[in-house]
């Protein structure tokens, strides 16, 4: 593979490194403190879920996140900070990887009517496919340096 400046490796890595100050970007401009104490965060998707087109993401909604709130707002906003932080540091670099696709498509879907949304998701989405599949993290991670992987 040819590459201009870096290795096709070294530039997966940018991707995957990239992906995860995305990840962070998102974690770090959170009101923890309107979610974890208000439930802002949980309640606005919940508002979202109720007049979801889809029965499965309303029913999905009531099943798993609605009577839960509280720890859910917790599960969202640790998932995005632990996500980034595997990614950037590339530690558990798969998992973080899988995480990341599996909440973007669970953001993607719950946000289907706003386009905005469905940019950054699926963008966010692509870049994990890529970044699994090119194992990013053969290069700028603790997962090369411990041999793991």
């Amino acid at each position: 593979m040819d590459a201009i400046w870096l290795t096709g490796a070294e530039w997966l890595a940018v991707l995957r490194i990239g992906l995860g100050l995305w990840w962070l970007e998102s974690w770090r401009h959170k009101d923890r403190k309107a979610w974890f104490e208000r439930g802002t965060g949980i309640a606005w998707a919940a508002g979202i879920a109720a007049k979801h087109r889809w029965n499965a993401v309303r029913s999905g909604f009531e099943v798993m996140v609605a009577p839960r709130p509280r720890t859910m707002a917790y599960v969202v906003v640790y998932a995005e900070l632990a996500i980034g932080l595997g990614l950037v540091l590339g530690f558990l670099s798969p998992v973080a990887l899988v995480g990341g696709l599996l909440l973007n498509v669970l953001y993607f879907t719950l946000m289907i009517h706003e386009v905005a949304e469905q940019g950054q998701n699926s963008m966010m989405a692509l870049m994990s496919v890529v970044a699994l599949f090119g194992m990013s993290w053969q290069t700028w991670s603790l997962d090369s340096a411990l041999g793991l992987f």
